[in-house]
């Protein structure tokens, strides 16, 4: 037995997430993969930044300012950019984790190929993951120069506004990777729209979380794209608190949830 054989079946047997020390590999073939259709990989940053001068800044010039939930008096450009950021990594994460992944695995089979290989379950849920939490990151960075150059960065805290962007990513890409192992055919991708959409609309991305009736505000406050817009939010327009840690480990636990769960469940479904 050679020293990779057996390197490999200790990782198999390390309990989560210790055993998935070859998803880098996983990582590197998506990348080989999209390294000639690069156009098609920066596809999904284009929308945000479309709703930022469209929204942000055309009809900024007509609401004129907004009054954040922390009291903040900002221009309406201003309070929208953090949110499509928290956006951008959000859609980044979700295509690459629900989309490709279904197809890999539903139809491409490339999942039972790479068993074959020294690559086991977990490094393929770990390394989707971390691949779509990348693309998401790289959205998020991107937006978060056109940003800049649009003189909607406020505080120097937006430096931590590309931390908290992965951290979205992450939890998105952990969940809808994990939502798209119970799917088996394309109609289901219809709950996967039926959630983003409204989400992304009534996350308090476009109005402040004051502006919704009380009985619907606990349901804004319930989803996770609110905990990623609220976090960014803070963060590029210096409006830190210690709250802001709980919208961080409640986007954190999202994503153990789902790194956890989508592992299991690749692991059935490849194995069984």
């Amino acid at each position: 037995m050679s020293v990779l054989d057996t390197a490999t079946k200790a990782s198999r047997a390390l309990p989560f997430p210790m055993g998935a020390g070859l998803a880098r590999y996983v990582v590197n073939r998506n990348f080989t993969a999209f390294r000639r259709a690069w156009p098609l990989f920066l596809s999904g940053f284009a929308e945000p930044v479309f709703y930022l001068f469209s929204l942000g800044i055309g009809l900024g010039a007509l609401i004129g300012d907004v009054t954040t939930d922390r009291g903040s008096v900002v221009s309406y450009a201003a309070f929208v950019a953090p949110a499509l950021l928290a956006t951008s990594a959000m859609n980044g994460a979700i295509f690459d984790s629900t989309f490709n992944v279904f197809f890999k695995l539903r139809y491409q089979k490339l999942y039972d190929a790479m068993l074959a290989t020294p690559v086991g379950p977990r490094d393929i849920a770990v390394g989707e993951i971390t691949w779509a939490t990348l693309r998401g990151s790289i959205y998020s960075a991107m937006f978060l120069v056109v940003a800049l150059a649009a003189g909607l960065v406020h505080s120097w805290w937006a430096l931590l506004a590309l931390p908290a962007a992965v951290l979205i990513g992450l939890a998105f890409s952990a969940i809808g990777m994990f939502a798209t192992t119970y799917m088996s055919s394309w109609q289901h991708f219809e709950y996967i729209t039926l959630v983003v959409q409204p989400m992304f609309l009534f996350s308090a991305t476009f109005f402040p979380l004051s502006t919704y009736p009380e009985s619907v505000r606990w349901l804004v406050e319930a989803t996770p794209l609110y905990h990623g817009v609220t976090l960014v939010r803070d963060l590029m327009l210096g409006d830190v608190g210690w709250d802001l840690l709980v919208h961080a480990g409640v986007l954190l636990a999202l994503a153990a949830i789902g790194v956890v769960g989508a592992s299991r469940r690749v692991a059935k479904l490849l194995l069984t």
